[in-house]
């Protein structure tokens, strides 16, 4: 069974890590490593982490954890650092609410049933206002030049592909995550198993969902993502995600 890294960061928001880490203890995957990487809040989020991390010592237990409490610069900064101090074959960004008991088992399966070329698997998504669904997303199968992308807070890679395409680019304040998938998906060998059902829960107002001028910072940085890893037609393939996006209301 390969370990899968689940890369969780915060900062003061106590409330939704507890939904978290209560998602992941849920999992009946039996080989689970969480790394949680605090930009040193000044909430009680060092007490649930410790919390979390002194329930999960015994070695015979399913999920082990790694963490640490510091200032960062941002969050693509603490999800670089996370993945630094990971050593799992697959890894996650977990910064929401897996929604289903067997959501790691389905993603991880899909991938080793993906055959030659599958890096990954992704799936569908919910955007959550406490217990309400604000937005459902399907993501589907697609091409990135028709301006798919899949839900990033889904996506399971194999490690590998971190190791050879490199970690978020922290330059940029709202796409990173854009950028990264962009880097790996322009190459078409690279393919990604879709698992058709909802298996996260986002909890709505993250980096690039949270306002007006957050979304259109987020589609500025995705064209300049486009034009970095030299692909072509970046602003016709920038308009098409932005008519994607709008279809969600």
């Amino acid at each position: 069974m390969v370990k899968v890294s689940l890369l969780v960061t915060t900062y003061n928001d106590q409330d939704n890590l507890e939904i978290t880490l209560t998602s992941i203890e849920s999992q009946d995957y039996q080989k689970i490593e969480v790394v949680i990487v605090d930009g040193q809040s000044k909430d009680k989020t060092p007490e649930l982490i410790k919390k979390f991390a002194g329930a999960h010592q015994d070695e015979a237990d399913f999920i082990s954890v790694k963490w640490i409490s510091e200032p960062d610069k941002g969050l693509y900064d603490a999800m670089n650092k996370a993945f630094g101090l990971s050593n799992g074959d697959i890894i996650a960004v977990c910064n929401d609410k897996l929604c289903r008991e067997d959501a790691v088992s389905k993603l991880v399966r899909a991938i080793e049933q993906g055959g030659s070329g599958c890096i990954g698997a992704h799936a569908d998504l919910v955007y959550m206002e406490g217990e309400r669904i604000v937005r459902s997303w399907h993501m589907g199968e697609g091409n990135l030049r028709q301006g798919w992308m899949p839900g990033h807070p889904t996506l399971f890679l194999k490690r590998e592909i971190y190791e050879r395409y490199g970690i978020y680019d922290t330059r940029y304040r709202c796409a990173a995550d854009y950028e990264f998938m962009v880097r790996f998906l322009k190459d078409e060998d690279n393919r990604l198993a879709y698992v058709p059902e909802v298996l996260v829960a986002m909890f709505y107002g993250g980096t690039s969902n949270a306002g007006l001028s957050n979304y259109l910072i987020s589609f500025k940085e995705g064209y300049q993502a486009l034009r970095k890893n030299k692909v072509k037609f970046p602003f016709w393939i920038t308009v098409k995600r932005t008519l994607r996006v709008l279809k969600q209301f």
